[in-house]
């Protein structure tokens, strides 16, 4: 055994030196700071354009994003094989058009470009629209003439009066509702601004939230006011400027146009990445290929990279669940399920995940103790329980909704196996070890989760296992540590406390 243990010894150490090795790397020689701070924010926007070739040629023309004020673009390149790919400086927008004299089937292409968090100066001053005063007919006439007053009535400043329309539609009595019966609310602001004199228009335009997956474009409004301009989004759900988004196009225009295929869509995926000032500097001075040892997650397509972003934290949680176990002596339920539960409350958020665990185990146990009393087969009463679980997240959900809570709503991001399981297994304990021990190991898996989910937060930690995947080789030398652990537990040692009094 002293063998054994003096092997997994020297295995560790050999993971330690193997981690802080390429941890140092990436910090000395790719240059990736320590700290997030120490480095400027870029957003890498992926755009996944796709559609159904039909046989013959195929042209496809793409807008490309607007100069803003708060971003400069350092980058951009596209991913199409097979196409012929030109960009087109056209007077209003950036367009980038792929061509191909024969294709079928289903056809994806890609566009990513890295927006730089700074002030751009070279940004031009976004063109005033015409105002073209819209024609209403009848009814619709006098339901425009009704919101416009009330709106006016509170301010004749043209941002104030935006906000008071987009309250109305928000909202909406009998009259908003006659004018979004044929339009949309964005479409119905913007002409009855310019009823009023006021220049707007449409604009599409990308919310960036790191992580992002397939996020679609959405439609706000560009008002002007004399030299001032102001984005509003008619929604109400985002405010512009609390929130980071890119106007992608604002000439009334189409984002895409597709000849020789149908059925095209785009998606975006974004991240928001700390790169070091000293790296980007470095980059421009060698376009030497990376090689191996600065090969990262950073070399995956967008979308993985930020599926990975989540990922590489569950060792984290990992970590914490075998020291509070091997080490503390703290009892769980499940070995991960704690892991599983703090990601869960980072999806959520940590008060709605705390009483939607509470409420859906609660009602489970309930629940599963009924089916306790008729002798189940394992495999039918563990079914029972899954569709049990599914009804009562169904249900909360639907009732949230109907409160208005919309915090509600994200009880869908609970793992429903894992809480089937949880459900179970405290059931049989609560028979055989009574109501003490289950209170024990569902308050313990109730902290680690806490504690796994304030780790598993801190942005410190976020940028490290990002960053330097040699600390999952530290993270397996802890445990690997832990696992040839045979002392005792912190807990186990209020047994000897009558002998310190002695």
């Amino acid at each position: 055994m002293a063998k054994f243990n003096r092997q997994v010894s020297y295995f560790a150490i050999a993971l330690c030196v193997l981690g802080v090795a390429l941890i140092a790397f990436r910090h000395f020689v790719s240059g990736i700071p320590f700290l997030p701070g120490a480095s400027q924010t870029l957003w890498a926007v992926e755009a996944k354009i796709q559609f159904e070739a039909d046989k013959g040629p195929i042209s496809v023309s793409f807008t490309l994003p607007n100069e803003h004020a708060q971003f400069v673009q350092v980058n951009e390149r596209t991913a199409s094989p097979g196409f012929d790919l030109m960009f087109d400086e056209g007077p209003k927008a950036r367009v980038a058009k792929w061509s191909i004299n024969e294709a079928k089937g289903k056809q994806t292409l890609y566009y990513l470009t890295e927006l730089k968090v700074a002030p751009n100066t070279a940004a031009s001053p976004a063109d005033r629209p015409t105002i073209e005063k819209p024609r209403f007919l009848g009814s619709t006439a006098t339901a425009a003439g009704s919101v416009l007053s009330d709106a006016n009535t509170a301010s004749t400043h043209p941002f104030d009066i935006i906000e008071a329309l987009i309250k109305a539609f928000q909202t909406p009595n009998q009259q908003a509702q006659l004018l979004l019966q044929k339009s949309t609310v964005s479409q119905r602001i913007v002409q009855l601004l310019m009823q009023a004199d006021i220049p707007a228009r449409e604009i599409d335009v990308l919310v960036l939230k790191d992580g992002g997956r397939q996020q679609p474009l959405r439609t706000w409004i560009q008002v002007f006011d004399g030299e001032a301009v102001r984005i509003f989004d008619p929604s109400g759900k985002y405010n512009p400027a609390k929130t980071p988004w890119v106007i992608w196009e604002q000439n009334d225009g189409g984002v895409i146009e597709l000849m020789g295929g149908h059925g095209a869509t785009v998606g975006f995926s974004m991240l928001q990445k700390r790169v070091p000032i000293v790296s980007e500097l470095r980059k421009a001075q060698a376009q030497a290929e990376p090689g191996l040892l600065d090969a990262s997650i950073h070399s995956l397509p967008l979308s993985e990279q930020a599926l990975f972003k989540g990922i590489l934290l569950v060792p984290v949680g990992v970590l914490i669940v075998v020291l509070m176990r091997t080490l503390v002596g703290l009892k769980t339920s499940g070995t991960f399920m704690p892991v599983l539960i703090a990601l869960a409350f980072m999806q959520t958020s940590l008060a709605t995940g705390l009483i939607g665990f509470a409420l859906i185990v609660g009602m489970g146990l309930m629940i599963r103790s009924y089916f306790s009393r008729h002798n189940l087969l394992l495999v039918a009463r563990i079914s029972l329980v899954i569709i049990s679980v599914v009804l009562i997240m169904a249900l909360f959900s639907v009732v949230a909704f109907r409160f208005g809570l919309s915090e509600g709503l994200k009880l869908t991001l609970f793992p429903m196996i894992i809480l089937s399981w949880t459900i179970e297994r405290m059931s049989i304990l609560w028979e055989e070890e009574g109501a003490k021990e289950v209170a024990l190991q569902g308050g313990g898996s109730l902290f680690v989760a806490l504690l796994g989910y304030m780790v598993m937060t801190n942005g410190l930690v976020q940028h490290l296992t990002f960053h330097f995947l040699g600390l999952q080789f530290i993270f397996m030398a802890i445990v690997l540590m832990c696992g040839s652990y045979t002392g005792y537990r912190l807990l186990e040692l209020k047994r000897f406390r009558r002998f310190l009094a002695n």
